[in-house]
């Protein structure tokens, strides 16, 4: 799909989530991973939320994104990580 095909417009506010076993670094290894790729991120841009039963943590993470090639290389990054179960 081409930037030209994308329903987004850039630049524009974007949430990143990823979700994974919970662990107190959890939201640190999903944020170093987010601004690999973006130059700024926001104070309190970053969210992160435990499961019900505390077994999972899901992080958010609003960023200002600039292209559609951009989210790509940060979700491959996500999903390449063993800590990262999902990432949305």
């Amino acid at each position: 799909m081409s930037e030209a095909d994308s329903l987004l417009e850039f630049p524009c506010q974007f949430a990143i989530k990823a979700m994974g076993k919970s662990r107190d670094d959890f939201d640190a290894i999903v944020v170093e991973i987010v601004r690999r790729h973006v130059e700024d991120i926001r104070e309190g841009a970053v969210t992160s939320r435990p499961s019900k039963g505390g077994n999972y943590t899901a992080v958010t993470v609003v960023i200002e994104a600039t292209s559609r090639g951009q989210l790509d290389a940060i979700y491959l990054d996500l999903t390449a990580c063993p800590d990262v179960l999902m990432a949305l």
